[in-house]
């Protein structure tokens, strides 16, 4: 692993325990919290749903749903990686660690911007009241970043990238399959299973261009409506809810 990459995976995975450091991070204990984190599992579900019907992108949309943008714990996965760092570079090729990287920074990132959408949603009159289309949307403008907003779905662009292009280098799939045991002794399953699953997904596809650009237009689309206060900021040219 150079240097470079070893400092970049060290420096994200310290963003990771910081901010979901219950200590550190009170907002982790909001109840809103996982309301929140459901909410927006269903509402990204319906937003792919023409991915989903489509055979051979189905695999990266569940893909994508389950382990980059769903309300699973992602910290297992990352404290892992930081347990046992120096192993890695034994143990998996520096372009996985490097998709690796881009992962655990976007979940970090998405993590916090959770964190201020689950206070915002706290201060409503009743916080465990379902969450509806105008809370959201209210959240989301009081939150503002529309910077990071932004990079948060150019980051989902690069771990995408980065997955592909692991389809592409010959022996990859064969190099994954005989690093399970090892990573599994070294305690690295999670990582492991998330890469494996990324790589299986992406093999699917074909090539992601098609299937990357669709998901940076239609979630930059969401959130410049979502800054705007459109009417209807989830809604798809094609008329299909989103």
């Amino acid at each position: 692993m150079n240097q470079q990459l070893r400092e970049g995976l060290a420096r994200r995975l310290a963003w990771q325990q910081a901010v979901n450091d219950p200590d550190r991070e009170p907002r982790n204990l909001l109840p809103t919290l996982p309301l929140l984190r459901q909410w927006q599992t269903q509402r990204l579900t319906t937003s792919f749903a023409d991915f989903l019907a489509t055979p051979h992108m189905r695999p990266a949309a569940e893909f994508f749903l389950s382990d980059l943008y769903g309300d699973r714990d992602f910290s297992a996965r990352d404290r892992d990686a930081a347990r046992i760092l120096p192993l890695m570079a034994r143990i998996l090729p520096e372009f996985l660690l490097h998709a690796a990287s881009e992962a655990i920074e976007l979940a970090v990132l998405s993590h916090a911007l959770d964190l201020r959408l689950a206070e915002t949603l706290a201060k409503r009159r009743n916080p465990l009241a379902a969450i509806s289309v105008d809370d959201y949307a209210r959240a989301y403008r009081a939150t503002r970043l529309p910077r990071l907003r932004r990079h948060q779905v150019e980051l989902i662009l690069r771990v995408g990238q980065a997955l592909d292009a692991s389809v592409h280098k010959h022996g990859v799939f064969k190099l994954l399959k005989a690093s399970r045991l090892p990573a599994k002794l070294a305690g690295l399953s999670e990582l492991q299973g998330f890469l494996e699953r990324g790589f299986t997904a992406f093999a699917a596809l074909g090539g992601a261009d098609e299937f990357l650009s669709r998901i940076r237009a239609q979630e930059l689309e969401v959130s410049r409506r979502l800054f705007a206060n459109a009417a209807d900021p989830f809604a798809q040219p094609n008329s299909s809810s989103r």
